[in-house]
């Protein structure tokens, strides 16, 4: 029995081994931010403060922070110059959408991530967690398919069945 609970855990899990975030770290960054955006600090310092938020929000817990890192960094994006910015945001963004539940759009930001960087062993292994999730919600479907018809075809055995009786 205990075996078989494990399995359902491991099909029915998540299988997310992404860090995650709480509201403390969140509101941490979000001080941070706002105290270099008020000038008391060196730009720079700024957006990497911002991509501090946005890591944070995007390994939320909580829906709506995912969704606001995702918002952040996808205005972020078009101003990312560099190779490894532009890798970081995709990356980051690929985990927002994982977490959003958007795993084929999580897929293809990854992809990007990685012909940045071919070695980058977080997009690795994430783009591994979003095809594990991708095949599993496969699965899921098939088998919901099957069960559709079993239940179909046996209402249909069981009408059948009565109208003989009559």
């Amino acid at each position: 029995m205990g075996r078989f609970l494990e399995k359902m855990a491991s099909i029915f899990g998540s299988g997310d081994n992404l860090p995650w975030t709480d509201e403390d770290i969140i509101k941490s960054c979000e001080q941070e931010t706002a105290s270099e955006g008020a000038g008391l600090t060196e730009a720079n310092d700024h957006s990497e403060s911002i991509m501090r938020l946005a890591w944070a929000l995007v390994h939320s817990h909580n829906p709506s922070d995912v969704q606001r890192g995702i918002a952040m960094l996808e205005a972020s994006f078009a101003n990312m110059m560099g190779p490894l910015q532009r890798r970081e945001t995709l990356y980051l963004l690929a985990v927002g959408q994982f977490r959003a539940g958007d795993y084929s759009r999580s897929r293809r930001l990854v992809d990007q991530a990685l012909q940045i960087a071919p070695e980058f062993r977080q997009a690795v292994a994430l783009k591994k967690m979003v095809e594990e999730k991708i095949a599993k919600d496969g699965m899921i479907g098939v088998g919901l398919a099957v069960a559709a018809v079993g239940i179909v075809a046996g209402g249909i055995g069981v009408a059948a069945s009565l109208a003989r009786k009559r």
